[in-house]
């Protein structure tokens, strides 16, 4: 299994600005995607048999698991996906990627859930002056921390997938960096190369 040396001085400090901008583009996108799982998850359709007590309906209240299934899998598909893009940041690559990808992915998914029930809530407000024998649709709600645990348990199992079936020392950090550098070394050297032959003409 590859592994990074924990980095020190400035290459820390660019590590975890990396590692900030990671979380934060984690954040961001899991609350974009509660607002489509607010806006796609099923209601629960009850029937108001009291002015303080409601009756749910036959089958209704399967939409409570298909609520929170929906949530749990698309947290999954976040994780991995953002592990995966996060993993191609080759100059990242290292434990404080694997720090931020983690709180990032965690914030995220609490994120994610409180956007989804704010937009559910909007869109199916509870009503107030119902009366009884009504049919009135509760707002979506995650109903389960554990829920929480999906996106950010599975970004993490996805980085150390990724690390432990990668060959080399160090990650391929250097050798990206190193390549890097020697494409604009090139680059500035063939611009200064073809300088004189433009004065020349």
């Amino acid at each position: 299994m590859g592994s990074v040396a924990a980095p020190s001085g400035a290459p820390l400090r660019r590590a975890v600005r990396e590692a900030m901008v990671v979380a934060a583009a984690v954040v961001a996108i899991s609350a974009l995607v509660g607002v489509g799982w607010g806006v796609l998850a099923p209601t629960e359709q009850m029937l108001l048999i009291a002015p303080d007590r409601a009756a749910s309906m036959i089958g209704e209240s399967a939409h409570r698991f298909d609520a929170l299934a929906l949530f749990v899998m698309t947290g999954a598909v976040l994780g991995l996906l953002s592990a995966v893009v996060a993993w191609r940041w080759r100059t990242a690559r290292g434990p404080m990627m694997q720090i931020g990808l983690l709180i990032g992915s965690g914030l995220g998914a609490l994120a994610m859930a409180r956007v989804g029930e704010g937009v559910a809530g909007l869109l199916h407000p509870r009503p107030h002056d119902a009366v009884v024998g009504q049919l009135v649709r509760l707002p979506t709600e995650v109903g389960s921390q554990v829920a929480l645990i999906a996106q950010p348990l599975l970004a993490s199992f996805v980085v150390l997938l990724l690390a432990t079936l990668n060959t080399s020392d160090d990650l391929d950090v250097a050798s990206w960096s190193t390549a890097t550098h020697s494409g604009g070394r090139s680059a500035a050297n063939s611009s200064v190369t073809r300088k004189p032959e433009s004065v020349k003409r």
